[in-house]
């Protein structure tokens, strides 16, 4: 129960806060917020619940479906973010949508999930579209080269390892 409250509570304040305020209405008022995050908590119970009503797998194989539309959607963005200066918003936000569906459609017709775990053409499509969208909508920007030259710099002259205690 505790993770379900909190996976809810972060979902429901990535699309109010992150999503809503930032690029719909930068002016909304602290009582709209409240009232669509909660919106929001129901709309993405509902959501999961209905993706989850048909399944009748173990815990087990529902937290790897689960897992799989996470590693799908998030992974392909995260591995470019950290190694690619060209990654663009539009892809990864075409990339994250590729990820998931896939996953939802592969793990749900049979022909398909019985074969291979669904994270994997999840991840492979994903991460193609996130390359493929972000070569054709990158655009150069000086203060996003500038910062990414010096996590690079950071990195290469071992100022990484003086700020993180080794174990």
């Amino acid at each position: 129960m505790s993770t379900i409250s909190s996976q809810l509570l972060v979902t429901s304040s990535a699309l109010v806060e992150d999503l809503y305020k930032t690029v719909l209405r930068t002016d909304a008022s602290d009582r709209q917020l409240v009232l669509l995050g909660r919106l929001a908590v129901l709309a993405i119970s509902l959501i999961a619940a209905a993706l989850a009503w048909p399944k009748t797998g173990t815990v087990l194989e529902l937290v790897a479906y689960a897992w799989a539309g996470f590693g799908a959607s998030f992974g392909p963005a995260i591995l470019l973010s950290l190694w690619w200066r060209k990654l663009t918003t539009w892809g990864v936000l075409a990339g994250m949508v590729t990820g998931a569906v896939t996953v939802v459609v592969w793990g749900n017709v049979d022909a398909l999930s019985s074969r291979m775990y669904e994270i994997l053409p999840g991840f492979v499509l994903g991460g193609l579209v996130t390359i493929l969208i972000s070569r054709l909508t990158w655009q150069p920007n000086a203060e996003i080269e500038a910062e990414f030259d010096e996590a690079v710099r950071l990195l290469g002259d071992g100022a990484y390892e003086e700020r993180v205690p080794v174990a």
